[in-house]
């Protein structure tokens, strides 16, 4: 820790914030503790991160006896939280249903970020009630610009794949929103229904994939969290 950075106090609380509290470390922890483990993955759950700060980052936690380098079994490389990573899951967890409960709604909606929000999607899904072998949802953000406007979920054999570039296969169903609709919904602000019916999701395609989407549609995990101030 360069001492710049250092509160220079012996007190429990500031020498884990000079860990946890610098800039993009509790979104790694974040990402780290929801499963992702290779770096690129890393990137793709922390999108404005420059590969640069997470390599540092990422080294910093190591030193930190937080998480641990090692080689899958493809030998590349991984990263995995140690049991104090892992202690640290609770402390995440509870920023985000404390934020969930007490950040108001309307500030969070102005963060809008569409690779962010599919990437949470896929990793949420649950591919359970999903037809098999394959099944094929494509997702339309009309006012977005091209590039981040189509986006496809491919659930295959229980795994979800995330496209921005059509990967050639017939598509299940079709959702048609705005952005700021969609992450209202993952975050449990509002519900497929109620948008459906206020006409601003359009929903089309396999009526057993349609009727089944509180099923799989992958929420955030703090939607489950009521919120305590107006939303």
């Amino acid at each position: 820790m360069n001492m710049a950075e250092s509160y220079g106090q012996f007190c429990p609380v500031a020498m884990a914030a000079e860990i946890f509290c610098t800039r993009w470390t509790p979104l790694i922890l974040r990402e780290l503790a929801a499963g992702s483990t290779r770096f690129n993955d890393l990137k793709r759950g922390v999108p404005r991160i420059s590969p640069t700060l997470l390599s540092k980052r990422l080294k910093q936690l190591e030193e930190a006896g937080v998480i641990e380098r090692v080689r899958s079994a493809d030998d590349a490389p991984e990263y995995r939280l140690t049991p104090a990573g892992n202690d640290l899951k609770t402390v995440v967890f509870g920023l985000g249903f404390w934020g969930q409960r007490w950040i108001e709604a309307q500030s969070s909606l102005k963060n809008l970020d569409p690779s962010l929000l599919m990437w949470d999607m896929r990793r949420n899904l649950n591919p359970t009630p999903l037809p098999q072998p394959r099944c094929v949802i494509q997702i339309v953000y009309p006012e977005l610009k091209q590039g981040q406007r189509h986006w496809w979920l491919v659930i295959e054999n229980g795994e979800t794949d995330l496209c921005k570039v059509d990967p050639g296969f017939d598509v299940d169903l079709y959702i048609s929103t705005d952005l700021r609709t969609m992450t209202a919904v993952w975050m449990g602000l509002t519900t497929v229904r109620s948008e459906i019916d206020a006409g601003r999701m359009h929903i089309t395609g396999n009526d057993g994939v349609k009727h089944a989407i509180n099923q799989w549609l992958g929420l955030s995990p703090f939607a489950v969290e009521k919120k305590l101030v107006n939303a």
